[in-house]
């Protein structure tokens, strides 16, 4: 059983997943002991080090930097410093609809009618019972484990550990309040975005219109169930049964896309501007036109040459990562050697038709797509010699 702590963690980021991840993805991916492994160590690092709290203060630390920079980038994207300001009274009346519209708890309601089947279900992986945990534990077939209810599930799960059910309620007890804390403090936020985001929308009149709405009693039933209901399952399933159908008409339009990209006119390169067209670029760059003359004519001189450097060293390269791409798979390959002789759950023989399957069948699509990607490379170099503008470097 993986440490408590590893675990809460765990089940509050799958609580937190974005809105619309399938509740089935879990427990049809590898178990558990696959998907959460302990912390590598390096030299002169041990398990107590990581679980040190100077480690936890420095992958905190660097968790929040990299969220300050996903922060900052959505800040420049959604650049709000030029907007106008917002009446007051106007906002006034548009925080008193998002009052209503998103009371205390709304968003926790919305998460518990989204993620409480699935939240189960990481439980149940948790404790044991999935049909391929029991298969990996017991050596036997997960197609022959499917066939015991869920009773004797659950008791052979007690066998390998009988305090499964008390780590399980003591996860729940420490996760679901978290989980609402950390929802009641995105609430305040939100509330005060979207009064910001009414009060530009709608005018004073519309929205003192949609307030004595949400005071009428179907008014206030709405407010108290707009948000829940578009994580209702119904919807759920709804969308998740529109998905293929638009994904299908993407791959069936693919080749005309293609095609249509295929007959724009090419990009201009520096080359093929001449004097004229360089002054104009020059004055529009606010630099002298002798540094663009210098670049156009690197760009024609010696062009063959370049491009046949440019694919030599392209087929170095593609050597080199194809090199270490070897390697890499070599070391993969005798990690997996080393594990299956430690763990006979890795023995293909003791793995379900199904399971085995699966492998084979990834196995294969992963042999393909690098046999594809040789080949795109090969093909890419063969152009790379017959272009005759590529600069020296």
């Amino acid at each position: 059983m993986m440490p408590t702590f590893k675990s809460i963690l765990l089940a509050g980021a799958a609580a937190l997943l974005p809105l619309g991840a399938p509740a089935h993805a879990a427990p049809e991916e590898a178990p558990v002991a696959e998907v959460v492994v302990a912390a590598p160590e390096t030299e002169g690092e041990t398990a107590s080090d990581f679980d040190s709290e100077a480690y936890a203060e420095q992958q905190k630390a660097k968790m929040q930097k990299e969220m300050d920079e996903a922060v900052a980038l959505i800040e420049k994207m959604f650049d709000t410093s030029s907007l106008p300001p917002i009446e007051p009274a106007r906002l006034t009346l548009a925080q008193q609809t998002m009052g209503a519209l998103i009371p205390a708890g709304s968003l926790e309601k919305m998460i518990d009618n989204l993620y409480g089947k699935m939240f189960k279900a990481i439980m149940g992986e948790f404790g044991g019972q999935s049909d391929l945990l029991l298969s990996i534990k017991t050596g036997v077939e997960s197609d022959q484990i499917a066939k015991l209810d869920e009773a004797t599930k659950g008791k052979v799960a007690d066998m390998f550990d009988p305090h499964r059910k008390e780590r399980e309620d003591q996860i729940t007890k420490v996760i679901k309040p978290l989980i609402s804390e950390v929802l009641g403090d995105m609430e305040p936020p939100m509330r005060e975005g979207l009064a910001k985001a009414y009060a530009r929308k709608f005018t004073a009149a519309q929205l003192t219109d949609l307030n004595g709405f949400l005071a009428t009693p179907t008014g206030t039933l709405y407010a108290n169930e707009w948000m829940a209901l578009q994580a209702d399952p119904e919807v759920m399933v709804a969308v998740i049964r529109a998905v293929p159908p638009l994904v299908t008409k993407f791959i069936d339009r693919a080749p005309q896309i293609e095609k249509d990209m295929k007959d724009l006119p090419k990009e201009k390169q520096l080359s093929d501007f001449d004097d004229k067209e360089l002054a104009k670029l020059a004055k529009l760059m606010k630099v002298d036109v002798k540094v663009l003359k210098e670049q156009r004519d690197m760009w024609n001189s010696d062009s063959v040459e370049a491009s046949d450097a440019v694919a030599v060293e392209a087929a170095d390269d593609y050597a080199v990562d194809a090199a270490a791409d070897a390697a890499t798979a070599a070391a993969d390959a005798a990690d997996y050697a080393t594990d299956a002789v430690a763990d006979p759950a890795y023995d293909r023989s003791n793995w379900s038709a199904a399971d085995l399957k699966r492998v084979e069948d990834l196995e294969t699509a992963y042999e393909n797509a690098s046999l594809a990607a040789q080949q795109a490379a090969e093909e890419a170099a063969a152009n790379a010699s017959k272009r005759s503008k590529i600069p020296n470097k």
